[in-house]
């Protein structure tokens, strides 16, 4: 099937979900973003239904499907107002890196938990230091008898507070070369030395962003998730996952966004017609939806690639779906907020809080200067300047 003309399971897939957000909504969020609690229902409600753990293997309790399914899921959320972050996280990172090298024990540990909502992870790779470079990260695991000793740092973590356990990146001393690779390892919440802080945000949501310290953190040999030697190869398969998911993310914002300038431009009358009549309303926001659009096209490529099989491919269409929605989100959201005016900057229309929530599309999981960087390099074959 070609990666851009959706199936007909797709169209009902993202039919149904957009019903469950419907029924939730922006309000939902709202209130439960200020009364600082967690979207519990939410998240209970879509793993019933099986979309949580659309993407993960039949055997393991998940739907079989891939990350174009977990994708369609996020974006229709967020564009009925309340798209659930973690699914960012558990599912697409953490849910894919353990059913794709996990060993028999992890998978049925953990596959059927975060496919039926009962079981949440996070992931941990971001560090104060080494910021967008996986290769300075300087996390480290050494070897203590069977054991591991996991020590360093990270920040930006999402969701450790509700989390069973965090998938954290480390790296591990090579014994042939002396140099370091990277690893991931399974840390539970509650293990000795795993200390977290969390983090004042000006960015209102549900999912609290967190500092990690580890100190001398000991796990078990089985705490490694899949082969000592694949660590890079077992990194980026969770990473083209999460740049394809905060695409959806965005694109889903966006569409929120731009449909509540569509209403208000139809409704909104001054002098004679309704503000939508005027070109300079309704030009901008034509733009709006055609960038939006053009993104989740490159979206869906990234998707249909990395569920193919296609690493490599997927890496360079994940990034620039990544880029496109980040940029196509921020568009949209203050082209909304512009055409609202004032009402665009109160709390009864919901868009004020966005323009914060949309650049976090431009800032996380990488900067989009470090896509272009990639592309840059690995697309364009530029020289690095690094």
């Amino acid at each position: 099937m070609s990666a851009t003309v959706e199936t007909e399971e797709h169209k009902a897939l993202r039919s149904a979900v957009a019903a469950l957000g419907k029924r939730y909504g922006r309000e939902y969020l709202a209130r439960v973003v200020a009364e600082g609690a967690q979207p519990t229902e939410l998240w209970a409600e879509a793993a019933k239904l099986g979309y949580l753990g659309v993407n993960l293997p039949e055997e393991y309790g998940g739907g079989g499907g891939g990350i174009a399914e977990l994708s369609i899921v996020l974006e229709e959320l967020g564009a009925a107002g309340c798209p659930l972050l973690m699914l960012v996280v558990s599912p697409a990172i953490c849910g894919t890196v353990i059913s794709r090298f996990g060993t028999e024990e992890q998978k049925r540990a953990w596959l059927p938990g975060l496919a039926d909502g009962t079981r949440l992870m996070a992931f941990g790779i971001t560090e104060p230091d080494a910021g967008s470079n996986s290769h300075r990260i300087t996390t480290t695991a050494r070897r203590d008898g069977a054991d591991w000793l996991l020590t360093g740092r990270k920040v930006f973590i999402s969701g450790v507070d509700h989390a069973d356990a965090v998938l954290i990146v480390g790296r591990t001393e090579d014994a042939r070369t002396g140099s370091l690779k990277p690893c991931l390892f399974i840390v539970p919440r509650d293990a000795e030395g795993f200390q977290r802080r969390q983090i004042d945000m000006e960015l209102h949501g549900a999912e609290k962003q967190f500092e990690l310290v580890l100190d001398d953190v000991r796990l078990p040999a089985d705490a490694l998730v899949g082969d000592e030697d694949a660590g890079l190869l077992q990194l980026f398969a969770g990473l083209n996952p999460e740049r394809i998911m905060t695409a959806a993310f965005a694109i889903g914002m966006g569409r929120y966004a731009l449909s509540k300038a569509i209403e208000y431009a139809r409704d909104r009358t001054v002098w004679k017609t309704p503000i939508g009549a005027h070109q300079a309303i309704a030009h901008p926001l034509a733009q709006a939806h055609i960038d939006l659009e053009l993104a989740r096209l490159m979206m869906q490529k990234g998707a249909h690639l990395y569920d193919a099989g296609d690493d490599i491919g997927a890496g360079e269409a994940a990034n620039m779906a990544k880029y496109a929605a980040g940029e196509a989100c921020v568009k949209a959201v203050d082209q909304a907020v512009h055409t609202l005016g004032g009402n665009g900057l109160t709390r009864e229309f919901g868009l004020a809080s966005l323009i914060t929530a949309a650049r976090v599309a431009r800032i996380a999981p990488v900067s989009r200067e470090m896509i272009l960087n990639y592309v840059s390099h690995q697309s364009l074959g530029l020289p690095k300047s690094y």
